[in-house]
């Protein structure tokens, strides 16, 4: 279990599910998570697990006429301006912002050079994810491009990452953070991870559960689908499947297995 407070600069810190019915999600998510909902804020659902806020789902209209259902992960920083800066400097594209969507954060819609898509968010009263690294929390980001060496300089330049392979995959980390958990078995400064291939380019996510097999079941019985089974990590202490929500946003659910 891992509680958090705040977030520093170039660390992952939140990450939203657009929706064409908010309404819809949120029961999907309820099921397969025990996630409950705070939806005061304008059509904008808060989840939350043992009463600590750990994503949100957001209607899809509002991110614009391109935007299709997908988990989004933002990355905080002290300045949304100046990482809108950084991001065109170091070859990628601002598509949206920076939007003051206070009290929650100044967000800004970047494509890296490959066109994988994220968010630079600065804290304006949200201070990110409560609650990660247990079963129903998020847990890790990872990239999928076809070429990890052409936007190493984006996510150095935008967020200070630095980029080790670690076999076929590669570790984002941030020099002298310390998350995670004490267990874990990289680096406390990993960030997130990253990989090549051609089903990119784009940022998924993955969540903990207690018991990958019963939320691949509880996926389809909730109206959406197994993308990939549940399978044993080769050389890592998980089990993962990959699932999508009704309306087809993806996401990997692991289950430790110590």
């Amino acid at each position: 279990m891992s509680e958090r407070d705040g977030y520093p600069h170039g660390v992952p810190c939140w990450v939203t599910c657009l929706s064409p019915d908010v309404e819809t999600s949120m029961a999907f998510y309820g099921r397969l998570f025990g996630w409950s909902f705070d939806s005061s804020s304008g059509g904008y659902a808060v989840a939350l697990l043992r009463g600590r806020e750990v994503a949100g789902i957001g209607p899809i209209e509002q991110a614009g006429e391109d935007a299709t259902a997908a988990w989004i992960t933002e990355v905080r920083v002290d300045d949304a301006d100046r990482a809108a800066q950084a991001a065109v400097e170091s070859g990628g594209r601002v598509l949206d912002g920076p939007m003051d969507l206070s009290p929650a954060s100044i967000l800004v819609v970047l494509a890296d050079p490959a066109g994988a898509v994220l968010c630079a968010s600065q804290d304006a009263g949200r201070s990110g994810a409560q609650l990660v690294n247990e079963p129903g929390a998020w847990s890790m980001s990872s990239l999928t491009v076809p070429d990890l060496a052409a936007v190493e300089g984006f996510y150095q330049g935008v967020f200070g990452w630095q980029r080790q392979q670690s076999g076929p995959a590669c570790l984002w980390r941030l020099p002298g953070y310390v998350g995670g958990e004490p267990m874990q078995p990289v680096s406390r400064d990993v960030i997130a991870v990253g990989g090549e291939g051609a089903e990119g380019p784009g940022w998924g996510i993955d969540f903990w559960t207690g018991d990958v097999d019963a939320a691949a079941d509880a996926a389809s019985d909730a109206g959406g689908a197994v993308l990939e089974e549940p399978a044993d990590v080769p050389g890592l202490p998980f089990r993962s499947a990959r699932l999508a929500d009704p309306f087809g946003a993806s996401f990997t659910v692991s289950q430790l297995m110590l």
